[in-house]
């Protein structure tokens, strides 16, 4: 086995699945609340892990390998999320939404 090197235009401009306003990923920091939602389309409730370690939200996707007619498929995300300081940790909620949409929101103090 051996390596393929990746080409590429612009390896700066290649951030996915970061916050870039692309529908991917959404965080809402007002008055009110801290709200992150994300695309978990390709998961279900299963695949889903939320946690809460301090100040961080951490979520962490995945799901089992997958038989397509191509080949195996497996996917896998982790993100983590700094709280705001005027945010209370114990009112953190998730909730998958039936269009794959994950929402996590916190309470502010």
């Amino acid at each position: 086995m051996h390596t393929i090197p990746i080409t590429t235009d612009s390896a700066a401009s290649w951030d996915w699945p970061l916050q870039h306003h692309d529908g991917v990923v959404k965080v809402t920091n007002t008055s009110e609340k801290f709200e992150v939602g994300l695309d978990a389309g390709f998961f279900g409730p299963s695949d889903i892990d939320v946690k809460v370690n301090g100040l961080e939200i951490i979520i962490h996707l995945r799901h089992e390998d997958r038989q397509t007619e191509y080949g195996v498929v497996n996917r896998e995300i982790h993100r983590t999320y700094k709280l705001p300081d005027d945010v209370d940790p114990s009112t953190v909620k998730s909730h998958l939404n039936s269009a794959g949409v994950l929402t996590i929101t916190a309470k502010k103090l």
